[in-house]
């Protein structure tokens, strides 16, 4: 018997033993058991050989099942087969979706109440691993889950809140524009009469509020009265989650939660002197709310009053709770941000406390597997110390509060360094080292804030004045460690997230330090990025049974910032970095092609319009190859890809020579659609006028000016995407002041739509200033034509423009 077979069979057999309930549920948790590690570690195995759906088609029934009172809750079955479905979301989205969204529609309906609750946690808990995919059903699932939120029993109305928050947490950001259903629904959950199904609906409310910015504000009101009530009258672990939500109100609200401030922050004050151990979770919690209200409403109303919280904040050190500290040093890490350089009169206070938190033993218990020598990356290391060339960790143990508190700190580390910079100098070469060895750790929520905060790092390093040589070569050496550690980790280190933020630390350090800084690196860098690109490193490679079924799994965001590279590189490098990008032009391509999903075209255009941008001339020998990706985009369905691409074909005009000009009536005719009334979307608009103006500023004597121009200006003003103005304005103030023929007979129209750009707000005066220069040109030359153009102004924008024009 093959060892497939024997899998296949293990398979089956495991899924007789989870679905039975007449056996031990120990022995049905470890069937269980067996499911959930191929899931997670032999997902294409379960694809290639159709196993996910008879697998769902256990699981899911076995979330109705009921543990009975004398059995361990980690051990139920409903627990279990919910980590399942999961796991199998996360790494199978696309083949779990369906199956889970016709279990969820049959057996909502369902008489018993347990299928009811199943149907809207399953929803629930796939709503991370399927985000992408759920969110074109998001409509049909909130439905859902809107009803179950009435429904008469308590435990589907629990199910239903937690799912929200699921929704709310990973369906980011469509859920949000069903606010105006959503948010008086979670408002009347709050009134039920079951503690269980508050405290789930507090959590749905903070992590659906969080991220609404201002359209909280029409509920500002009623939300922070009857929070601020239930916060007086709950129990302890209803007051943790109701001063959660109050937290993300405040973030959403920002400036608008002023006047709720000052009565939010005094009933803070008194959870921030409780000291029994029953009472520390609260007090952390409101630590955390005492940090978001004071970043929501600024320095200026705070400043002032955060003393006393500060000192509550520091003696929590005293009491030995470990979730206390991780809370506390986040708070700390707001007070940075919102004092500046002010903060530095408590850096001898806060500091050692971090130092300390960073070295804390983590209690981890590794097994090593002595049989397999293979190195692990920087996945595999097992302790604080630096290590390398390790064997493989086959079981890791950590008590979580402490790895969290141990993050919390590494990143306190950085934001202290950023917002107090050269006064941070004392405390630097102490963070680098505990930086470094968080930047080797095991778990990848202390390395990601390690990349984080190494780069803070750099820049507090760099903002110490160089009156001495030595400095000089202390920052030389800083920069070294860092790029160092961000390139080894690009290639090396097995978690996307880590890698991402990486890469995006990257592309900042080489725009801020410029290309002499980094030209020791460059070569280095770029062929991690080419690693990358080709999709080679080792947080890029996944398990394969010897069979592809042309599914593309990557993570978005991680190819975004790699992606983002290539434009830092040429900034700085300029037609340098053509050699380079020479190597790195087909690997990205093939992002562009099928199977890849479409936002990877989005980020290919995007990735070549801001390369064009910045590299100039060079780009000239791409734009065969270019051309015919860009003028497909230009009529994507995708707002976000004509948006791209119409920057795009801007730039490589302006940018490709005479390679392009053979291009320009396919090219016109394209963008002539995004002028229609057919666009729906200005941005996409702003960006086809950006090109217009690029074209005719560098080939006018290739375009039909007395037919584009009148399209042009109809288009104007900008309404959204103001990084075009430049161009844009620019363009027409040179036909203006050279008096061409083909402008002159639109300048009625012209002045109308200067005059509302000389008004606007969200214009720089750069643009502004150049409008006047022309309108000033147009008066002396044709002074008697432009009285009555300019008479028939609104008096606001006839004086604005007359106020520029008068500029010399």
């Amino acid at each position: 018997m093959s060892m497939m077979e024997v899998t296949l069979s293990i398979v089956q057999f495991s899924l007789e033993v989870s679905a039975n309930q007449d056996l031990e549920i120990n022995i049905r948790q470890q069937a269980i058991q067996i499911i959930s590690w191929l899931a997670k570690f032999k997902a294409s195995f379960l694809k290639k050989h159709k196993l996910v759906v008879p697998i769902l088609q256990v699981m899911c029934p076995l979330l109705t099942e009921t543990a009975n009172e004398d059995e361990d809750s980690d051990l139920a079955a409903d627990r279990s087969a919910a980590e399942v479905i999961d796991t199998m979301a996360i790494n199978l989205p696309r083949h779990v979706l369906a199956p889970v969204l016709e279990f969820a529609s049959v057996s909502f309906h369902h008489i018993n109440p347990k299928y009811r609750e199943a149907a809207v946690t399953s929803l629930g808990v796939i709503s991370e691993g399927c985000c992408e995919h759920l969110k074109d059903k998001l409509e049909d699932c909130l439905k859902i889950v809107l009803e179950a939120l009435k429904d008469q029993e308590q435990m589907v109305r629990g199910a239903a809140s937690f799912a929200l928050g699921q929704f709310a947490e990973h369906l980011q950001p469509e859920i949000l524009s069903h606010y105006a259903n959503v948010l008086p629904c979670i408002l009347n959950a709050l009134e039920d009469p079951s503690d269980e199904v508050k405290e789930k609906s507090y959590y749905a409310l903070a992590a659906f509020c969080e991220d609404m910015g201002e359209d909280i504000l029409p509920y500002l009101d009623p939300l922070i009265c009857k929070l601020v009530m239930s916060l007086q009258s709950s129990p302890r672990n209803l007051q943790e989650t109701c001063m959660s939500a109050i937290g993300s109100v405040a973030a959403a609200a920002e400036q608008a939660f002023t006047p709720y401030a000052e009565k939010v922050l005094e009933m803070m004050k008194g959870f921030m002197v409780l000291t029994s151990d029953e009472d520390l979770c609260a007090r952390a919690r409101a630590t955390e709310v005492v940090g978001i209200v004071a970043m929501a409403v600024g320095r200026a109303r705070v400043e002032a009053i955060l003393p006393p919280f500060i000192e509550a904040a520091i003696s929590g050190f005293g009491l030995d709770y470990s979730e206390l500290r991780e809370y506390t040093h986040g708070f700390f890490s707001n007070v940075a941000e919102i004092l500046g350089d002010s903060f530095t009169q408590y850096l001898p206070h806060v500091v050692p406390l971090v130092f300390s938190s960073c070295n804390l033993d983590d209690g981890s218990a590794v097994d090593i597997d002595d049989a397999d020598s293979v190195d692990n990356g920087f996945g595999g290391v097992s302790s604080d110390d630096d290590v390398n060339d390790e064997p493989r960790v086959r079981n890791i143990s950590v008590r979580t509060g402490v790895l969290d508190e141990k993050a919390a700190a590494t990143q306190a580390i950085g934001f202290f360094a950023l917002h107090t910079k050269s006064a941070y100098a004392p405390y630097l070469e102490e963070s680098l080292k505990i930086l470094i060895r968080h930047s080797g750790y095991f778990h990848e929520d202390l390395r990601l804030q390690a990349v984080i905060s190494l780069k803070h790092i750099l820049t507090a390093v760099r903002a110490i004045p160089p009156t001495h040589a030595d400095v000089q070569e202390k920052q030389k050496d800083v920069l070294d460690t860092v790029l160092n550690i961000y390139i080894k980790t690009m290639t090396e280190d097995d978690d996307k997230e880590v890698v991402a933020q990486a890469c995006m630390s990257v592309a900042d350090i080489v725009k801020d330090c410029g290309f002499a800084a980094i030209e020791p690196y460059i070569l280095r860098l770029a062929e991690a990025t080419l690693v990358l690109l080709r999709q080679e490193s080792s947080c890029q490679q996944v398990e394969s049974d010897g069979e592809d079924d042309g599914d593309i799994d990557h993570d978005e965001v991680l190819m975004d910032a790699v992606s983002d590279l290539l434009p830092a590189f040429a900034k700085v490098m300029g037609s340098y970095f053509d050699p380079i990008f020479a190597k790195l032009f087909d690997p990205l391509m093939k992002f562009a092609k099928s199977p890849h999903p479409p936002q990877d075209k989005t980020m290919v255009v995007a990735t070549l319009a801001e390369v064009a941008q910045e590299m100039g001339a060079p780009i000239s020998a791409y734009v065969d190859k270019i051309m015919p990706l860009v003028l497909k985009e230009l009529a994507s369905s995708d707002a976000t890809n004509r948006r791209n691409a119409a920057f795009c074909v801007g730039e490589i005009c302006k940018n490709g020579g005479a390679t392009a000009l053979k291009y320009y009536g396919d090219i016109l005719r394209s963008l002539h659609n995004l002028f229609s009334n057919s666009e729906s979307d200005d941005a996409v608009r702003d960006n086809a006028a950006g090109a217009i103006a690029r074209m005719i500023m560098v080939q006018p004597q290739s375009i039909p000016l007395n037919q584009v121009l009148p399209v042009f200006i109809k288009a104007l003003p900008l309404k959204e995407d103001h990084e075009e103005s430049m161009p844009v304005y620019s363009c027409i103030c040179s036909l203006l002041l050279s008096s061409h023929p083909q402008i002159l007979p639109l300048v009625p129209d012209v002045i109308h739509v200067f005059a509302q750009v000389v008004v606007s707000p969200d214009e720089s005066d750069e643009v502004k200033t150049n409008i006047g220069k022309a309108v000033s040109h147009l008066i002396s030359v044709y002074g008697q034509q432009m009285q009555p153009i300019l008479s028939a102004l609104p008096p606001a924008h006839a004086n604005a423009l007359a106020t520029f024009a008068s500029r010399r």
